[in-house]
């Protein structure tokens, strides 16, 4: 295998999975601050930014795990974990798609400069949250919805306190779609003495996923009612519930490729809210 195609894999371009699921929020925030409509070149910033940034994540990750991951079936295969690049040049792919997700938003304001260090710190040092805190998927989701108020800031000049409620939505659903796919390493986490909340809730994992589904939903209700979403919108949280139900479905028996493909279909999830606040502006 070539090098190129050895970072592709370190950085999970070949699983945009993980992309979806931090872009839909952060479409939803820019979509929600313009009033429905949004700026094409901010559009294309954070599209290319989440990307960017969320890959970087991904070699931090990697960096932080080497010597857990080896020990996982499902990453011990993993480009670093296999000893197929160095440890040095992870961090270096890190730090280049940190500097150019920073390039692209040099031309905005200073509040999402310093947001933009904020989530950075957030990103990094997500991998050691699981050594010691027993729900790092929240913390996870803190660092996922970050371009929720980065986004605000960029069209508004502000953070308001509608960004927050989705943010705090956003590490509801994350700690639900997240505690899915720690579902699948669960034995392997137990040996090797990760902490994750699929463990932390323990037989009530499932009740707990599917409570988490229902605070973000019902906090995404509110911070669209407050702003005067209506009928589309109510229809995207409702096809959203209802994935949200399949899921509950998939993961009841704790079938580890069911939860894996629950963790999947999120982005369906995600996809649904975002088409919901789409619809709720054009219908005006």
């Amino acid at each position: 295998m070539n090098r190129f195609n050895l970072y592709l894999r370190l950085v999970r371009l070949d699983k945009p999975i993980g992309s979806l699921l931090l872009l839909w929020p952060t479409l939803v925030a820019l979509w929600i601050a313009s009033g429905g409509v949004p700026d094409w070149r901010l559009l294309a910033i954070f599209t290319i930014g989440t990307v960017l940034m969320r890959s970087a994540g991904c070699a931090i990750n990697d960096f932080a795990d080497r010597d857990f991951d080896r020990h996982v079936k499902r990453t011990a295969e993993r480009p670093l974990t296999a000893g197929l690049i160095a440890p040095w040049e992870a961090l270096a792919a890190a730090a280049a798609l940190a500097l150019a997700s920073f390039l692209l938003i040099v031309p905005l304001n200073m509040l999402v400069w310093q947001l933009s260090v904020v989530a950075l710190i957030v990103a990094a040092s997500y991998p050691y949250f699981k050594r010691f805190f027993a729900l790092p998927q929240a913390y996870l989701g803190i660092a996922f919805g970050f371009g929720i108020p980065m986004a605000f800031a960029a069209v508004q000049g502000e953070v308001p306190t509608v960004a927050w409620w989705l943010l705090a939505a956003n590490v509801f659903w994350t700690l639900a779609y997240d505690t899915e796919y720690a579902m699948v390493d669960r034995d392997d986490d137990v040996k090797i003495g990760i902490r994750t909340s699929a463990l932390t809730f323990g037989r009530f994992d499932v009740v707990a996923v599917m409570a988490c589904y229902a605070i973000s939903l019902a906090l995404q209700m509110a911070a669209g009612w407050s702003l005067g979403l209506r009928g589309g919108f109510i229809a995207g949280l409702m096809a959203a519930a209802a994935c949200a139900l399949y899921h509950y479905f998939l993961i009841r028996e704790r079938d580890r490729m069911r939860c894996f493909a629950a963790f999947r279909h999120n982005n369906w999830f995600g996809a649904a809210v975002f088409a919901g606040v789409v619809l709720d502006y054009a219908l005006r």
